[in-house]
């Protein structure tokens, strides 16, 4: 992993613990057979910033919330 790289993770660690999730009451979840993504979505809010996890997880971002988690290769992981 490169300086910057290993940086912009340490980074993106620190926001994660700091986060909060956003409106669960509004929480939907949809998987999309042919791209094989799991979504996860807190609200509506938009997200203003994404960070991707080295699992292929992608965490989408509003401010301080947690507004969307995108699972790439989601039937692979889950055995389906």
């Amino acid at each position: 992993m490169s300086e910057d790289r290993a940086r912009e993770y340490e980074e993106a660690l620190k926001k994660l613990k700091e986060l909060k999730v956003g409106d669960l009451t509004r929480l939907w979840i949809e998987y999309d057979k042919q791209n094989d993504i799991l979504y996860i979505v807190f609200g509506d809010e938009e997200p203003d910033e994404s960070i991707m996890l080295e699992d292929d997880v992608v965490l989408s971002l509003r401010g301080d919330k947690l507004v969307g988690i995108s699972i790439y290769n989601f039937s692979r992981r889950a055995n389906i």
